[in-house]
């Protein structure tokens, strides 16, 4: 009798521990099949739902790209907006500093990159580019109203963004510059205000900005180089992300878009016909 209850004893155990075994199988399938679907899902606006481009862009580069009450705004990120939502994507801005956003661009960090980017060879060996969607316009930003042609800040402080165009402009051309290279918007006008440099190569329609605000700043002098267009930065060989994006920047020059944008951040800057609305 004692035999017999230990071995139905047993009997239930190994019932019962089959039972568990292959509630916790179940599970662990549940859960990794989840896994795999977060996954795979990576970017994705819930069920069906649009992807999200993570997209590097700047905090303090008005009016092309800045912050507003925590929000990512100016000329090029509204006009990647526009031109991510012809395309298809939702749009998740993250901020970054302009010497990191390429590299982030081509690690993955980002699916692309905003921040009135010039395409210059050099950048094209790191990452892929959209087409055009305006061109670069330097300037000299300072307190020294004389400095009327580029060539005169030899021998001067001259603030600059590291790696921009700026930076590189001013290396080639004005070998006699100090140059002063700061790596955000941010601390380049506080070195310029606190005389930590004499003037600043920097993006055209910044430094407008910054002297509308501040009567003690003047735009000196402009250089154009519209060689140099912008582009949105991809990694390379990303062709169907590209591809998708330019087909979106083609539906806002068409439908008017990049012109109104253009008249409410950056009305200054000439209007290529090639960014003109079709009649």
């Amino acid at each position: 009798m004692c035999d017999k209850h230990m071995t139905d004893g047993r009997r239930m155990r190994t019932s019962l521990l089959r039972v568990v075994a292959l509630a916790v199988a179940g599970i662990t399938a549940t859960t990794a099949l989840t896994a795999c679907g977060s996954s795979s899902d990576a970017g994705a606006g819930g069920s069906g739902g649009p992807q999200t481009l993570r997209v590097g862009t700047l905090g303090d580069a008005p009016p092309n790209v800045y912050q507003e009450n925590g929000v990512y705004t100016g000329f090029d990120n509204e006009l990647f907006k526009a031109v991510a939502d012809k395309a298809g994507y939702q749009v998740e801005f993250v901020g970054t500093d302009f010497s990191a956003l390429l590299g982030q661009v081509a690690n993955k960090t980002y699916d692309a990159g905003s921040s009135a980017i010039a395409q210059t060879e050099e950048r094209r060996k790191t990452v892929d580019f959209t087409d055009p969607y305006n061109y670069e316009y330097i300037s000299v930003l300072s307190k020294d109203k004389s400095i009327t042609d580029a060539k005169l800040l030899d021998g001067k402080r001259v603030a600059v963004i590291q790696a921009t165009v700026g930076d590189k402009y001013l290396g080639a051309n004005v070998p006699g510059a100090q140059i002063v290279r700061f790596p955000s918007y941010d601390t380049a006008i506080a070195g310029l205000r606190n005389g930590n440099a004499d003037a600043w190569v920097v993006d055209l329609t910044i430094a407008e900005k910054y002297a509308k605000e501040d009567p003690s700043l003047a735009v000196t002098t402009t250089i154009e180089a519209n060689d140099l267009p912008h582009g949105f930065a991809v990694r390379k060989g990303n062709d169907e992300l590209r591809g998708k994006l330019n087909d979106g920047l083609r539906a806002v020059i068409a439908d008017g878009t990049w012109q109104k944008l253009h008249d409410k951040f950056i009305p200054s800057v000439p209007v290529p016909d090639k960014f003109k609305p079709k009649s």
